[in-house]
């Protein structure tokens, strides 16, 4: 049955279905400076003040905030997994209601492609919503761009459950011809085996399965590979060993048909070894095992071979709790030997913050929820120490002119919400972050006494770094102070970061009045990230302002969000 046009809902009605604040129609929500819809080369609009001036947000740079981070605000919450919702998608409504669908599209894609997004939740809500507007053209490119964001089983069906969200209260369902066709293809343009190992690895989330999917898209297999995965997720093994035991098959069925049934072999074996085996042969991930599997040293050892070091690193404390890692161990030195390989590190593309945090939870002994305590390993953490430094080369410059300057007026003996870091190192991380892969950047250690440039070299220690940017005494915040060192100093700056842990300021000017001196005196279109380390929302005056954002607290994703306000992208 075709979708009909009651089904579809304008960006009009959606504002009437989901908001119950008047506000969110007044006509000043609309004030926002608009683009022309033909701009595609930056998301924002300088006032006619000048360079000196600021930079009024448009909407086309409300969404990328959205798309970013989840909020169309200026400020970035670290950590902060709240589901998105409408009201946080104003500027995305209003762009969809001025026939501006295909760019909102576009956008998205750039953002999941380019993995500028901290989470991806809000560009999949984006997309639902966009595939449910009423102009055709929008719908059309959602649809299109489905396999291009979706790159995995878990983003799919949370794409589909933002649809059944949005369709909520209608009485219409969500599974007309478009979307059918859409998902269909989904899992006809796979690879078979890529598929495979997909649908096996998950099955399903969000409420939603491969089996919901394919029966409700009214799936039609495009190749005899798809064919034989559709009929294994949809009736079972035993029917597919019934269908294909006395047929003739091709190459790409066979090999499709032999790595099912090792799956199925894993599932009723309770053989360690012939598990293990199955699992570095055939490359299977954790995903594909049994709880009672991951009970067993060899099994872990097989698993640790080829795990991500992500995930590794996410499980370094349960792994040590349930004595799968102990002192000496095989299963510790393989642990060992991946994390001081230059190669495998490159392959992850690790971060060396990601290697901070997992370093220092580790060596923390326990979790931040829960009971669960362990001993650290002393070569593990070696083995991290060894791969922080050599994952520098994993970040991606942006070549721009950073200020990166650190408030030692209060202790910084204080820690960074969510994590085990103390104030003091992860200002030293962040610092060491983009003194070694940005070309050109001042470090500063600052404090009412006056400003301090640091001298970092590529062989400091995190350590003799932390030790170089609080060596001036305390006294009172004054976050002004960079950037007006800077100004004196003729420096034409892209980008200050300022990092502090103290709510109080006290300024000798406001910090947007002293950034616009620096905008007009070196010609530069300056912006100034205000980071509050131990906050819950350092917000800067001037919200009007797309060169002004505000961090609270910090995490990996901190890192995305300065680099895409660096090169203009939020």
């Amino acid at each position: 049955m075709v979708e009909s046009d009651k089904c579809r809902i304008s960006a009009k009605t959606f504002r009437r279905t989901y908001t119950s604040e008047s506000a969110f129609l007044s006509s000043a929500f609309f004030t926002v400076t608009m683009e022309p819809s033909g701009s595609t080369t930056s998301n924002h609009t300088l006032n006619s003040t000048g360079g000196g001036g600021r930079w009024e947000v448009s909407d086309k740079a409300r969404l990328c905030r959205f798309l970013c981070y989840g909020s169309e605000g200026d400020i970035y919450t670290a950590r902060e997994e709240g589901r998105v919702s409408m009201e946080n998608a104003a500027a995305l409504l209003s762009l969809l209601q001025e026939g501006r669908g295909a760019e909102v599209v576009e956008e998205i894609k750039r953002f999941a492609q380019d993995e500028r997004a901290v989470r991806l939740g809000p560009a999949l809500f984006a997309l639902a919503l966009c595939s449910q507007h009423s102009e055709l053209k929008t719908r059309q490119a959602a649809f299109k761009a489905l396999n291009e964001v979706c790159r995995e089983p878990a983003h799919l069906f949370l794409f589909i459950q933002f649809k059944k969200e949005l369709k909520e209260g209608m009485k219409c369902g969500i599974w007309g011809r478009a979307l059918r066709k859409a998902v269909s293809d989904w899992y006809n343009e796979q690879d078979a085996m890529s598929l495979a190992a997909a649908v096996t690895r998950c099955n399903q989330r969000e409420g939603w399965s491969h089996q919901d999917l394919l029966r409700l898209a009214h799936t039609k297999p495009a190749t005899d590979a798809v064919a034989l995965i559709s009929k294994y997720v949809t009736k079972g093994w035993k029917e597919v060993q019934t269908a294909y035991s006395d047929k003739e098959n091709s190459d790409e069925v066979v090999k499709v048909l032999s790595y099912l049934e090792v799956v199925e072999k894993v599932k009723h074996s309770c053989d360690e070894t012939e598990v293990s085996n199955l699992i570095e042969e055939h490359k299977l991930e954790r995903e594909q095992l049994l709880t009672n599997h991951l009970k067993s040293k060899q099994v872990w050892r097989a698993l640790l071979k080829d795990m991500p070091l992500h995930s590794v690193l996410k499980i370094l404390g349960k792994m040590t709790s349930n004595k799968l890692l102990e002192p000496g161990s095989s299963e510790t030195q393989i642990i060992c030997d991946r994390f001081q390989s230059d190669s495998a590190l490159k392959k992850a593309k690790i971060h060396p913050f990601s290697i901070l945090l997992a370093s220092e939870k580790y060596k923390r002994g326990q979790g931040y929820q829960g009971k669960t305590k362990w001993e650290a390993d002393g070569s593990i953490l070696k083995a991290l120490d060894s791969a922080f430094y050599k994952s520098f080369v994993n970040v991606e410059p942006v070549g721009k002119h950073f200020v990166v300057a650190v408030d030692v007026s209060t202790s910084l003996s204080s820690v960074v919400p969510g994590t085990a870091l103390s104030t003091a190192v992860a200002a030293a991380a962040i610092t060491m972050t983009f003194a070694q892969s940005e070309g050109n950047t001042d470090v500063l250690a600052y404090s009412e006494g006056g400003v301090v440039p640091c001298s970092l070299s590529a062989n400091m220690t995190l350590a003799e770094v932390t030790a170089e940017v609080v060596k001036l005494p305390n006294s009172s915040t004054d976050c002004t102070l960079p950037i007006t060192w800077a100004t004196e100093n003729g420096k034409s700056v892209d980008v200050f970061i300022i990092l502090t842990n103290n709510p109080l300021w006290a300024f000798r000017a406001g910090p947007v009045e002293t950034l616009k001196k620096h905008r007009l005196t070196s010609g530069a279109n300056s912006k100034l990230v205000m980071c509050g380390l131990t906050s819950i929302g350092h917000a800067i005056a001037d919200t009007e302002d797309r060169g002004l954002l505000s961090i609270s607290g910090f995490d990996l994703g901190a890192f995305n969000v300065i680099q895409n306000l660096a090169q203009d992208l939020i």
